[in-house]
């Protein structure tokens, strides 16, 4: 079978030899988004280490990506230092081995991160180089609301607000969103401080780990009746974060809006205390 023909995992057709794999593979390049991967740059590496070595011509051929994104897309990835090319004529690219591309894209990450400390210093001295042009006096609390798309701006948000929270915080979601709070390590801290925390949550037996370092009497667990769709925190009862489309909805989709509008925290703070009411225990 030659490349012109060949059939990929990327194949979409569910008559096709690899379609059992597609689940795999989508949850593969979602994981591979987390490391700022786009879904094409995700394709030429699994392809590439999935199926050996390759020209560019055949990768192009292959994947059915366009010859001047496939030569951009080889170029991107080995300067993120995760494929590599011989001196041979043609060229061919490979795949370094999953856990040394793993162990390159965190480095480059962290080495990112450390440049943005950096910069702090740099950037608050150009900033207050320029004057304030207004005399705004600080009155009343003004309501205001901010909109957020993507898990890092999101989670961002919510781990500002888990910091800053001095009296008490209450989450609602269901199990999906509990795993990935749990992934980003935001329950640990939360139980670890003095402030009084309210879980609610529809998590199945299977998934009641998440909670192992969280007093059980913080956690409750909804009536199935409820729907799963419901996902949202308050902090101090005067901030509230609430998802607009959760894990439910895929994490390319996933929104939120946070606001500090008292009539919105009051409305969400009487549905909690509600669902609190009616739910159960979870057994320790």
């Amino acid at each position: 079978m030659t490349d012109n023909t060949q059939t990929t995992i990327f194949e979409n057709d569910p008559d096709s030899s690899t379609y059992e794999h597609k689940q795999s593979l989508d949850q593969l390049q979602d994981q591979f988004a987390k490391f700022g991967l786009t879904v094409n740059q995700c394709k030429v590496y699994i392809f590439l280490g999935k199926y050996g070595s390759k020209t560019a011509p055949e990768v192009c051929r292959s994947l059915k990506l366009p010859r001047t994104e496939t030569y951009h897309l080889l170029t991107t990835l080995q300067n993120k230092g995760i494929v590599s090319a011989t001196f041979q004529h043609p060229i061919k690219f490979s795949a370094i081995p999953l856990s040394n591309a793993i162990k390159s894209m965190v480095n480059t990450e962290k080495e990112r991160i450390r440049k943005l400390e950096k910069q702090e210093e740099e950037v608050t001295k150009l900033w207050n180089t320029i004057p304030n042009y207004h005399n705004e006096p600080d009155l009343a609390k003004e309501d205001k609301f901010q909109m957020m798309q993507g898990e890092n701006q999101i989670y961002g948000k919510i781990n500002d607000m888990i910091i800053n929270a001095k009296k008490e915080f209450q989450i609602i979601g269901n199990e999906k969103d509990f795993l990935k709070f749990y992934h980003a390590n935001f329950l640990e801290p939360l139980d670890k401080s003095d402030i009084e925390l309210q879980i609610l949550t529809n998590s199945s037996s299977r998934t009641l780990y998440v909670f192992d370092e969280i007093d059980r009497t913080n956690v409750k667990k909804i009536p199935s009746t409820i729907n799963g769709a419901i996902c949202f925190v308050i902090k101090d009862n005067e901030e509230i974060l609430f998802f607009m489309k959760n894990s439910e909805s895929g994490k390319e989709n996933i929104s939120a809006m946070w606001t500090n509008s008292d009539a919105m925290i009051y409305s969400k703070k009487l549905l909690f205390d509600l669902l609190w009411s009616k739910s159960k225990a979870i057994p320790i």
